[in-house]
């Protein structure tokens, strides 16, 4: 809607008025700066019925609107009493309207008694006529906590439509809102308001919509808390109208002219082009009559005007401000600025109408067909087989790297990733590891990568456990009986190969389970991207939408593929473990972990560790010949180191060995020089070993073994076996079966629902078009 600076200077013709008439809404004046009566109130109707299918159906259509805003206890519900010309008090002590009221007042001069209607919830239908006032009050109030004890809420956004039908009202629509307030009331959510600036930001920011902007005479213009919050939503008030309440309270403050008018042009506040109106209303809260109401309406603004002229030394500038002053100024020129917003903008409305109704029509043609189709078994294979086919084409490009939709609204950070699957911290990970992008919203390949570079340091951070003397002496007692070449190393080869498999186990299943999350979030993100894709080619929908049955079984489908990957590679990534860690791979026998690094080493060590022994079933060839007796002999040590320390640990007979060991132990001081074995050590030495072995073990099944396995055991089957995956779960079924997609309990049903709501839709629509076409041809 365009702004309008008629909210500045009120048409002429109003300044012949000094009272307001009750007897009728509108002055002769003000209709002949207007359309005929006829033609304004047939277009008031048209703009009403088009209201009620915007409220029923949440339509969302440019319609020119007046909403009322304002502070708590502010005279909101006052003025609208006032305009409806009848009280009807739904105020309450701490909290005034916790919903938004749209009150359709609407001027019949039969009706001399007010005839309102509640339009029922959900829906465009008009309830009975309600008469008395107290009624109206009760099913404000009832709808009003019936939704709130629904939603568990202290306000809610969702309107109360009455409409109200009176030969003393005009024809006005007015949207009321929830006053502002500072502190929630006893027994609310503290943030109460917050939701209620929220909602009412939310209400008054559609460009179309003007705003009546209500603040006591009582706030001094530099202290208004809320005139800023109206401010940020219409920073020059260009659809904004002030209107001073209560401006009885502030006239006997005035002695002087000059005091009057300087307070009357909010100087320096407001603008020079925004003048406010300044009204009054009838205090008294006593029950009078309809009649009775209205003349003390039309005497306290005679009242205003008179204290003005004859209380005020010199009076004040009539000429500026008497056509803003007064209720009956302000009702007139709401009725006729809102016609003149009608009439600009009915071309406009005019078209809108014309293409929502052909929007709906072809959803209506739409579902027609999915309907029809539910008897179609070949189309609906086709249409499903094409759908899926487009979910996996998708799937497959955002593995790739494409980067739509939005990764700001649909990616996830690596926190939210972890606390989405149930992970917590990486299992015997201490530090606070933050990989590289772990803030960044990823997923697809992006967010696949992250949790790869994740489990690298996860790896990485996880040091070779340490080993007690009394479990390092039963390891090298239990090799000390098996013979064959230097029992140390094989004992800190076991220290490693256990360590690995306690320590790096876990880690592997947790990275399956986080790739099978970040491919799984993929569905969702595939279905938004063919949307998209259908939007981008003009399409509204696709031919499968509205069939939850058949969504839900491809969801299901994909699901389940995930999940047998993601148990496929727990298993793959644990043979990968079990065969580095096994005692006849290379790793642990290899004499450069024990010597130094090989020239041809890849991680510092001489060959792989995925390569199995060919001799694993012969003893290692004795390179010298007192290998066996130096083994004895290095054994010997550790059991003495042992016994020394812990008193009882080595039997008789090993002191009866103990000649032929001395015997054959001159020979150690080669081996044990080469292996950096020095006597007294023993113990650290073999867990500075152990750990050469694991990091070795750790490095190789990094970067060699794992890398590799979960590419190939996720990527790969995800871009090349999904569809075939999919298509034998869901298609490769009799008829009988795959129609239970289609027409099972409640699908059907679901579809015909949703076909009668877009009938009725369609039909009030077409109903408000052929309105305003009507409207159109007599302007």
């Amino acid at each position: 809607m365009a702004a309008s600076v008629a909210f500045m200077k009120p048409p002429a013709a109003y300044a012949t008025n000094d009272t307001f008439s009750s007897s009728s809404p509108v002055s002769t004046n003000h209709h002949e700066t207007t359309d005929s009566s006829s033609f304004s109130k047939s277009r008031f109707e048209a703009y009403n019925r088009l209201q009620s299918a915007v409220v029923a159906f949440g339509e969302k259509l440019p319609i020119p609107e007046i909403v009322a805003l304002g502070g708590q206890s502010d005279g909101k519900s006052s003025l609208l009493e006032a305009l409806l010309g009848f009280r009807f008090n739904v105020r309450e002590v701490e909290m005034g309207t916790r919903r938004p009221l749209i009150l359709q007042m609407v001027h019949d001069p039969t009706a001399l008694d007010p005839r309102c209607r509640f339009q029922e919830e959900d829906s465009e239908e008009y309830g009975s006529p309600i008469v008395l006032s107290a009624e109206i009050a009760d099913t404000i109030k009832s709808r009003t906590e019936a939704l709130l004890k629904k939603t568990k809420t202290a306000v809610s956004s969702k309107p109360i439509v009455m409409r109200a039908e009176y030969a003393h009202c005009p024809n006005l629509t007015i949207i009321d809102t929830p006053g502002f307030v500072l502190k929630a009331k006893k027994g609310e959510p503290e943030s109460t308001p917050e939701e209620i600036l929220s909602m009412v930001i939310s209400l008054a920011s559609p460009p179309n919509r003007i705003l009546l902007f209500l603040q006591q005479s009582s706030v001094e213009w530099c202290s208004s808390l809320w005139l800023d919050a109206i401010r940020d939503i219409d920073p020059t008030f260009r659809r904004t109208l002030i209107v001073v309440s209560k401006f009885d309270n502030r006239l006997k403050e005035f002695t002087e002219r000059w005091e009057v008018d300087r307070y009357l042009s909010a100087s320096g506040y407001l603008g020079e082009k925004t003048h406010p109106f300044f009204v009054a209303l009838p205090k008294e809260r006593t029950e009078v009559s309809n009649d009775e109401f209205r003349k003390q309406i039309s005497q306290v603004d005679s009242d205003v005007l008179r204290h003005l002229k004859e209380n005020v030394k010199g009076g004040y500038d009539e000429e500026t401000y008497k056509s803003h002053i007064g209720f009956g100024r302000l009702r007139d020129y709401l009725e006729s600025e809102l016609q003149k917003k009608y009439k600009e903008a009915t071309p406009a409305t005019l078209a809108l109408l014309e293409q929502r109704c052909s929007e709906v029509t072809a959803q209506l043609n739409i579902l027609d067909s999915k309907i029809q189709a539910t008897s179609d078994v070949a189309h609906l294979r086709r249409s499903s087989m094409s759908f899926a086919s487009s979910i996996c084409n998708h799937v497959g490009a955002l593995l790739d790297g494409a980067a739509d939709p939005d990764p700001e609204q649909w990616g996830k950070t690596t926190e939210e990733e972890k606390s989405e699957c149930g992970m917590g911290s990486w299992p015997g990970v201490i530090s606070n590891m933050k990989p590289p992008n772990s803030t960044m919203r990823l997923y697809g390949g992006a967010a696949f990568e992250r949790v790869m570079h994740e489990f690298r340091l996860a790896a990485y951070s996880v040091e070779c456990p340490t080993v007690s003397r009394q479990k390092m002496t039963n390891i090298i007692l239990a090799h000390t009986g098996r013979g064959g070449g230097t029992r140390i190393a094989e004992a800190a080869a076991e220290i490693a190969r256990a360590g690995a498999r306690s320590w790096l186990a876990p880690l592997l299943d947790i990275t399956c389970e986080r790739l099978a999350f970040v491919l799984r979030n993929l569905f969702d993100l595939a279905v938004e991207r063919n949307q998209e894709l259908l939007l981008d080619c003009g399409k509204k929908t696709g031919d499968m939408d509205g069939y939850v049955g058949s969504h839900a079984a491809l969801r299901r489908s994909y699901n389940c593929f995930i999940q047998d990957l993601a148990k496929q590679c727990k298993q793959l990534v644990r043979q990968h473990l079990d065969s580095i860690t096994s005692p006849y791979s290379q790793v642990c026998y290899e004499t450069d972990l024990l010597y130094g690094p090989g020239p041809n080493s890849t991680f510092g060590y001489q060959t792989s560790c995925l390569e199995l022994s060919d001799q694993e079933n012969m003893p290692p060839v004795n390179k010298n010949n007192n290998s066996k007796k130096d083994q004895e002999a290095t054994t010997y040590e550790l059991l003495k180191a042992a016994a020394n320390e812990h008193g009882n640990l080595i039997e008789d007979g090993a002191r009866k060995r103990h000649p032929r060991i001395l015997g054959e132990n001159k020979m150690l001081g080669n081996v044990a020089s080469q292996n950096g074995l020095q006597q007294g050590s023993t113990h650290n030495e073999i867990c500075s070993l152990a750990t050469q072995h694991f990091t070795r073990m750790r490095e190789v099944l990094v970067e060699r073994s794992v890398t590799a396995a979960l590419n190939s055991g996720f990527l790969i089957p995800c871009r090349e076996r999904l569809l075939v995956a999919l298509g034998l779960d869901l298609f490769g079924v009799r008829d009988d079966k795959f129609m239970d997609m289609f027409v099972a309990p409640g699908a059907i049903e679901i579809l015909r629902n949703e076909r009668e709501s877009l009938r009725k839709r369609q039909k009030i629509l077409d109903s408000c078009l052929a309105e305003f076409k009507s409207v159109a041809i007599s302007l």
